[in-house]
């Protein structure tokens, strides 16, 4: 998994992914890549690699959601100021964009 260099990740921040349950983890996998499940190999064969970048926002970070390229592994996060909103936020993204392809 690559990050851009602008975006600021704390291990706070890290750890809300970690702690998706087995069924948020196949959705946030479906919602950045297009499929529930990762190639034999894991995140190490995933090509093109994940990459997650700073998406930059007008305003309040807290009041955007992540937004995904599925075709690049691409996801996009604003700076949210809490591992809490990170977390709303990314699984409002993940249902509510399910499926609207």
């Amino acid at each position: 998994m690559k990050y851009s260099p602008s975006l600021t990740i704390s291990p706070s921040h890290s750890q809300v992914m970690t702690e998706f349950n087995p069924e948020e983890q196949r959705s946030f996998l479906k919602f950045v890549t297009g499929c529930p499940k990762l190639p034999v190999g894991g995140f190490k064969a995933l090509h093109p690699r994940l990459t997650v970048v700073k998406k930059s926002v007008d305003g309040e970070p807290d009041q955007y959601l992540p937004s995904v390229m599925t075709c690049v592994n691409y996801l996009k996060l604003p700076d949210y100021t809490s591992p809490e909103s990170l977390r709303e936020k990314l699984l409002t993204a993940i249902y509510e964009g399910q499926n609207s392809f």
